[in-house]
């Protein structure tokens, strides 16, 4: 089994950045692609950014191109999502997931984080 765990979430303004973490645990494989989905109330899921667990293959969504950075620690078996410029149109509760292959659709990871909650007021 494979636990995630997000961190990093909370109320921020508009112009601010947020670092949010994802720690993995349990029976982790180096051939993971770890990825970030966002959901805002009454939207469906999206993707953010993803990541190898070798550090490369890394995707963003067009919104994220420019104010969202995503890094990996083997060592830590962590995952960030860096956020900058953060808009209010950003709040939504953010997870991270991994898979075994590289995607940007959610029915393609297999194991998720519970989220954490980015709100941005304006």
């Amino acid at each position: 089994q494979v636990q995630l765990v997000e961190s990093g979430g909370g109320l921020v303004q508009a112009g601010d950045s947020l670092r949010l973490s994802c720690a993995a645990s349990g029976r982790t494989s180096p051939n993971f692609y770890m990825g970030w989905f966002r959901q805002a109330p009454g939207r469906e899921r999206e993707f953010v950014a993803g990541i190898a667990w070798s550090g490369d293959n890394i995707r963003l969504a067009e919104f994220a191109k420019g104010r969202i950075t995503i890094s990996n620690s083997n060592a830590m078996r962590t995952v960030d999502l860096q956020m900058t410029n953060l808009k209010p149109e950003d709040t939504a509760v953010y997870s991270c997931a991994a898979a075994f292959a590289i995607a940007t659709q959610p029915y393609a990871y297999i194991y998720w984080g519970q989220g954490t909650q980015v709100t941005v007021s304006s």
